[in-house]
């Protein structure tokens, strides 16, 4: 019973690290028994937190806080001037030039928006997957250490 719930928890930890798209598999090079196997992944871990400052079991919640929008209005601020600044000098109705700036400058305003909110995500997961890559380099060095093969 004991070797079956030692088996069932390697199992789980390895189902854990798979679906974290990094699996690691280790080997008890040197006959260590699962008991020391088990106390020494949890000991590996723990350095390899404190060597990194990722820990894959806090989860993907350390994400980087996405700076502050700018005021809403200045798009179609700038935008309004622009179109009523065209629409004087071409002869047209200042008030429908302005309209019509204002309707681009709020769109050109919101796409920029988004492109940047989707480059901050880009760059928040670029660095959560270094993070991961050193965490489990870390831990790898450590099992290694303790006369284990990893892969």
């Amino acid at each position: 019973m004991k070797n079956t719930s030692i088996r069932l928890g390697a199992g789980l930890l390895m189902l854990c690290l798979a679906a974290q798209g990094s699996a690691q598999y280790v080997y008890p090079a040197k006959g260590q028994s699962a008991e020391q196997q088990k106390k020494d992944d949890y000991e590996c871990h723990t350095w390899a937190v404190g060597q990194t400052g990722v820990d894959p079991s806090k989860g993907t919640s350390q994400a980087a806080a996405p700076a502050p929008a700018p005021a809403p209005s200045g798009g179609r601020v700038r935008g309004a001037a622009a179109g009523a600044v065209v629409a004087g000098i071409a002869d047209e109705d200042v008030g429908k030039g302005a309209a019509v700036g204002a309707v681009a400058g709020g769109v050109a305003q919101r796409s920029q928006r988004r492109q940047q909110a989707r480059a901050q995500n880009e760059q928040a997961s670029a660095s959560q997957q270094q993070g991961s890559a050193a965490y489990q380099k870390a831990k790898a060095a450590c099992l290694e250490g303790r006369g284990y093969t990893v892969k």
